[in-house]
């Protein structure tokens, strides 16, 4: 059987699909909208004369006939997607071509990302970045994503890690004013008499600040009037006299040089796990990534 471009692209619609189980997720990997998977996909099984897709109002699931054609065609499509990465290595760096769709926390991005993409942009001038912020613990594959950048300790397992930087330090930190009103605290434990400002993480639960000291290490669920999950926010009601933040060194490093806030517990501030980009095992990792991955070491924002 001869195969026509067209049906190489309705497979590849399929094939998206399938993998998602949305065609809104499908859509957003391929830069279409759901409505028009939709409409390609009923065409194609209209052709072919037989069902893929049972559809309802909430859910996509495969048929049997659906199970069996994902089945025989995730291989091949991973040769070829694996193939064109080969050839796309040989190109000139300035002309490469494509999409990076990226899921990175609030302090990855203003800390690695940014420091780093007018440079990228410079080198790879036709390759566009689509980048998701968030501290919501996203699934990357169900987010339409190529990749996320989290820390090191949150990274799924099932998930290829990347180390972008070196570990972080991390510090408390709180506005002069605030300090002489309220006092410095000397150890952790002199927290439960202060306004902390707390960070709620990807699925609602309270991030626990940590310390070290030698051999002694301490979590604490600190009290706290205000309870956020964005990085500037804190920052800003920090050096506003709102409470004491817990932050990594690099957020505050201006603020900390200005005179805006200053660091406490310092003995104590510990080592946290630096970025790593993740992406899933199965994919063949695209080459605008691979170029933006080497550029961050290259560059080295963070330290590596």
């Amino acid at each position: 059987m001869r195969i026509k471009r067209a049906d190489l692209a309705d497979l590849g619609t399929f094939l998206a699909i399938a993998r998602h189980r949305s065609f809104r997720r499908a859509g957003l990997e391929l830069g279409v909208s759901a409505s028009a998977l939709s409409h390609a996909l009923k065409a194609m099984e209209a052709r072919l004369g037989v069902r893929l897709l049972n559809r309802t109002s909430r859910s996509v699931t495969l048929t049997a006939a659906g199970e069996d054609l994902l089945a025989s065609l995730d291989a091949p499509f991973a040769a070829i997607g694996s193939a064109l990465d080969v050839l796309n290595q040989h190109r000139e760096p300035t002309k490469a071509t494509g999409r990076i769709r990226l899921n990175v926390l609030e302090h990855a991005s203003t800390l690695l990302l940014a420091p780093v993409l007018p440079l990228f942009h410079e080198r790879h001038p036709k390759i566009e970045i689509d980048v998701r912020v968030s501290n919501d613990l996203l699934d990357v594959v169900e987010a339409g994503a190529d990749a996320g950048i989290r820390y090191g300790g949150t990274v799924p397992q099932d998930m290829v890690a990347q180390r972008l930087s070196a570990d972080l330090r991390w510090v408390v930190v709180g506005a002069p004013a605030y300090l002489d009103l309220h006092g410095t605290p000397d150890h952790p434990g002199d927290l439960a008499a202060h306004r902390c400002l707390r960070i709620r993480i990807g699925d609602e639960s309270l991030y626990q600040w940590e310390f070290e000291r030698a051999d002694e290490a301490i979590a604490l669920d600190v009290p706290g009037a205000v309870t956020l999950d964005n990085t500037q926010f804190a920052l800003s009601l920090a050096a506003a006299g709102g409470g004491l933040a817990y932050l990594p060194e690099a957020c505050v490093g201006t603020s900390v040089a200005r005179r805006e806030l200053r660091v406490v517990l310092a003995e104590w501030a510990p080592l946290g796990p630096g970025f790593h980009l993740y992406y899933p095992g199965r994919r063949q990792l695209p080459t605008g990534l691979r170029l933006l991955i080497d550029l961050i070491r290259e560059a080295k924002p963070l330290g590596l």
